[in-house]
């Protein structure tokens, strides 16, 4: 049942499934019976190795087979809900304190005058009564411009704050922000002021992480010194050392667009680049066991100098783990099997952190790791030269292409879209990438820096020439937006087209064209939808309003937004890509217009049978009389207008209070809403509310 080269291959699977289910349905009274679960399971093999001989066990290899799955479902299982903090007793969050002792355990992020960072919770203090706390809070504080405090990894503080549970996304397609930290161990935020801190202490953190982060800082400095150019020091300071730079819309746009966005995190391409040449450096320590015992410690020991020069910054760490063991591993054994080796590398860095399976880095390194052992060697059999040259583009090609491949469905599952010369820009940036990374950690070694000329140049012509090619005509297939069973569907049908043609068997081919073939009918049904669709969406703001009519793929947006502002691009446009919507006309909200079946005119509007009556500051202290049924009020811009001075002929269900009221005026037009028992949407802090209209 389980063959020693295979073990941590088949015993990973059960593993990832237990973290799976109970990372979403977490309770604390699991662990009390998963620990039962354990010990009965462990008590089991326990007696079953005992008896293996007298109960003749060899012949039931399944059942066997079966309770170790079990037993490591469970440990997955226990080592989830272990993991997540928020089940601990002691968690912050359970008790409520006047203030709270906590210390940074993160490289505080600096945007304008606001520094964001991840704390952990020491303690809590109840008037002069200390109560030890535990759990992780991000901080949001706003430094004061004229005498703003240096906040750093390690420092420990006393802060007066309340914080707040991490909100859901309220509209459609929006990023969920709180399952992202979620993934994190951090469920709760705070907003504060500087002067709602006192730091008490220094180098609390871990002493190797500060040491990182110093190294890095003093590296970065090096680099604003000797580049020149903006976009060439965040590309640097990012794609060497990192470092999360403010990068240009253009070139991160240009990155994504080419399939080469990779490049730009510090992650297991880079330190393969590392390990390849420091390997073919020490080709002469290949003569004996010994010495390759000290080239190993050679590489270990400088791949994981790189580690510490880019601030232990958590994909590198990953990176550097899975490399480590690969290499380790081969040295030490004779006889190892690759898949084995990536599956005890994932292993470990579970048992570490349960939720890292939540990590889209994490899901995209292993993946594509598995591409290079699986299907590259596959496609570069494809091709045989002679050619030396050619043969070694081809390698290149066959590795890219594999990469790609197997990592395609989560690609458009999480970015949705398709870089479509992902092939020629991932040829193109290789040697560029590997100058880059030499000469860049090359030029902070004093002696070197002048070679910094060379390397920003080398920055910039990769930028120009990524540009050039995310410019070209269809240079990406955008707004590719599919859902768990279609990602599921493709996946599968991906997997057994290419195991189908590796083994030649037509049984497995046609079972990978009908589950493509059900795929493309899901997609055929999404397209029918949304030719055919017909809704409104007002969408949850915070201090702004958006409503969408939409008929087919095109859309009236009425907004105060345009088209660049953040919370635009944030709540608004994920939705639209999401729905394919390709014609969107931005319309202000008193604006009189008339689009196709949408018509807005003196405070109503009209989209197909759906009537909304506008009511905003205009009509402070105003009557409305007349005879004539909504389907909405629409409450705006603030308004003081009384509802009771809507004339009884005029019927409508429900009210539509936005962003741009008040908190006290949407309170105190809820409550005039509720007493005359109307149904009230508020769009802030509540879910988008969406109608649908029939044909």
């Amino acid at each position: 049942m389980f063959k020693t080269e295979y073990i941590f291959a088949r015993i990973l699977f059960p593993f990832i499934l237990g973290i799976c289910i109970f990372y979403y349905f977490p309770a604390f009274t699991f662990i009390k019976w998963l620990t039962i679960s354990l010990f009965t399971i462990l008590l089991s093999i326990l007696f079953l190795n005992f008896s293996y001989k007298k109960l003749n066990i060899y012949r039931h290899k399944g059942v066997v087979g079966l309770i170790i799955y079990l037993l490591f479902f469970n440990l997955g299982s226990l080592f989830c809900l272990l993991n997540n903090e928020s089940l601990d007793q002691n968690y912050f969050a359970k008790t409520r304190c006047d203030y709270l002792k906590v210390w940074v355990n993160n490289e505080p992020q600096q945007n304008g005058n606001i520094s964001r960072f991840k704390a952990n919770v020491i303690a809590g203090y109840q008037k002069d009564k200390q109560i030890s706390l535990s759990g992780q809070l991000l901080l949001h504080v706003k430094l004061d411009s004229l005498k703003p405090i240096r906040i750093k990894y390690g420092d420990e503080m006393m802060i007066a704050v309340t914080y707040n549970e991490i909100e859901p996304p309220y509209n459609p397609a929006e990023f969920d922000f709180k399952a992202w930290l979620g993934s994190q161990n951090i469920y709760h935020q705070a907003f504060m002021d500087q002067d709602h801190i006192l730091i008490t202490k220094n180098n609390v953190g871990n002493p190797m992480i500060k040491m990182a982060l110093n190294i890095r800082e003093r590296q970065i400095a090096k680099y604003r010194i000797l580049i020149k150019s903006d976009e060439a020091l965040a590309v640097a300071s990012t794609l060497i050392l990192g470092y999360r730079a403010d990068l240009s819309k253009e070139t991160l746009s240009a990155y994504s667009k080419t399939g080469t966005v990779h490049a730009l995190s510090v992650s297991g391409a880079h330190v393969a680049i590392i390990y390849v040449v420091l390997d073919f450096m020490f080709f002469f320590l290949n003569k004996n066991r010994a010495l390759k015992i000290v080239k190993l410690l050679l590489i270990c020991t400088l791949i994981w100098g790189y580690a510490l020069l880019t601030g232990l910054s958590p994909s590198v760490v990953r990176s550097a783990i899975m490399i480590s063991i690969l290499i380790t591993a081969k040295v030490l054994s004779k006889k190892t099997n690759s898949y084995n080796i990536l599956a005890f590398s994932a292993f470990c860095q579970l048992v570490y952190n349960p939720f890292l399976i939540r990590d889209v880095g994490f899901q995209l390194s292993y993946l594509a790791v598995f591409g290079l052992i699986y299907l590259q060697p596959k496609i570069y059999k494809l091709l045989y030269t002679e050619h030396y040259w050619i043969d070694k583009l081809w390698g290149f090609t066959s590795m890219s292409l594999a990469a790609q491949i197997v990592t395609f469905p989560l690609s458009i599952y999480y970015f949705h879209q398709f870089p479509l010369y992902f092939l020629f820009a991932n040829l193109f940036i290789t040697i560029p990438l590997i100058l880059i990374m030499y000469l860049g950690i090359g030029v902070l070694i004093p002696s070197f820096g002048f070679l910094a000329p060379v390397f920003e140049w080398i920055i910039n012509f990769t930028n120009a020439v990524l540009n050039w090619i995310a410019n070209l005509p269809y240079a990406s297939f955008s707004s590719i937006w599919i859902n768990l069973p279609e990602f599921i569907l493709l996946s599968l049908s991906l997997s057994l087209f290419i195991y189908a043609l590796t083994k030649l068997n037509k049984q497995l081919l046609f079972s990978a064209l009908f589950l493509f073939v059900c795929y493309q009918l899901l997609i055929l049904c999404d397209d029918l939808k949304v030719f055919n669709q017909r809704k409104i969406i007002f969408f949850s703001l915070r201090k702004n309003y958006a409503a969408a009519f939409i008929n087919g793929k095109e859309a009236v947006l009425v907004s105060d937004l345009n088209s660049k502002d953040k919370n635009y691009t944030f709540s608004v446009e994920p939705a639209l890509s999401q729905l394919l919507v390709a014609k969107i006309h931005l319309i202000r909200l008193k604006k009189d217009t008339v689009l196709g079946r949408f018509v807005s005119n003196n405070n109503q509007i009209a989209f197909f049978q759906y009537k909304i009556l506008l009511i905003d500051e205009d009509l402070n202290d105003k009557e409305i009389n007349g005879n004539a049924n909504f389907s909405s009020i629409w409450l705006s811009g603030n308004t003081k207008f009384n509802v009771a001075k809507i004339h009884p002929d005029i019927k409508y269900k429900t009210a539509i209070i936005d962003a741009t009221n008040k908190d006290y005026q949407i309170q105190i037009l809820k409550k005039e809403m509720e007493n005359n028992a109307i149904d009230v949407h508020i769009l802030k802090k509540n879910k988008a509310y969406l109608v649908q209209l029939s044909r």
